[in-house]
């Protein structure tokens, strides 16, 4: 293979990629999202400067994709949390936890989604909407909110989702050292909020060494909410840069 042609490869393996090179298109995308107050200290410990914690809150969330170009449907959960970075209000994704390998890898390598592989889950349940998250045989998470008890207004649903989104892009040298540590933005786009509904939620954390979500203690629920959308997620923008030690250009 020549090295013009080498260089048209953007995934490896070099002629069995992980993944398709596309900008996915998500349709009857479905969330529940319950947000929760914890432990202060706890927040701030796991979310790098530049990013400023304001208030103790997270929001663990499960999403059901019904459809994926490129990925087809899967299911993935995780924790973001409120943050500001230079005046502008957002969130740090935390962590995120997923089935699907190809859409695992694509947003580890193309983006920086903090995602590895886990066992999630979102359906109905006698009047509830239940979420769950499972690592390996063991349960990290369940989440419950009343099913349609109240309408959300569609724009506070589409307030919440669009939210910028910042994430920390780490890729190790042959050093063992960072070759690229950046801390980038990104936002959902071409956004249909198909329905919105709020009620009464619950959430549980449990222990686990691999999956430690409950390091960030639910002291109390605050909002829950339960939204299905079409949508697509625009590209990285790298904001500040860790080895330059500034803002990237």
């Amino acid at each position: 293979m020549r090295t013009e042609d080498v260089r048209q490869h953007l995934t490896t393996p070099l002629t069995s990629p992980a993944y398709a090179p596309l900008i996915p298109r998500f349709t009857d995308r479905e969330y529940l999202n319950i947000v929760y107050r914890t432990d202060l200290d706890a927040v701030r410990a796991v979310v790098p400067e530049p990013l400023r914690v304001e208030e103790p809150l997270v929001r663990f969330e499960v999403m059901k994709m019904g459809d994926v170009s490129g990925y087809g449907p899967y299911t993935e959960a995780g924790q973001a949390i409120p943050v500001s970075f230079d005046g502008e209000q957002g969130e740090y994704l935390h962590a995120m936890y997923l089935d699907n390998f190809p859409a695992t890898a694509s947003g580890r390598e193309v983006a920086a989604y903090p995602k590895v592989i886990g066992s999630p889950s979102l359906y109905v349940d006698s009047g509830a909407v239940v979420g769950t998250l499972d690592h390996g045989s063991l349960r990290v998470a369940t989440a419950t909110m009343g099913y349609k008890h109240h309408e959300l207004d569609r724009r506070e649903a589409e307030a919440q989702i669009t939210v910028p989104t910042f994430m920390l892009k780490t890729v190790p040298g042959y050093d063992g050292m960072p070759r690229v540590q950046e801390l980038v933005r990104t936002r959902i786009t071409d956004l249909t909020v198909k329905g919105a509904w709020t009620g009464p939620a619950r959430l549980q954390l449990f222990q686990h060494v691999l999956a430690p979500l409950a390091d960030l203690p639910v002291l109390e629920v605050v909002s829950a909410s339960h939204i299905l959308t079409d949508l697509t997620l625009s590209g990285v923008e790298p904001v500040h840069d860790y080895l330059k030690g500034g803002a990237s250009s």
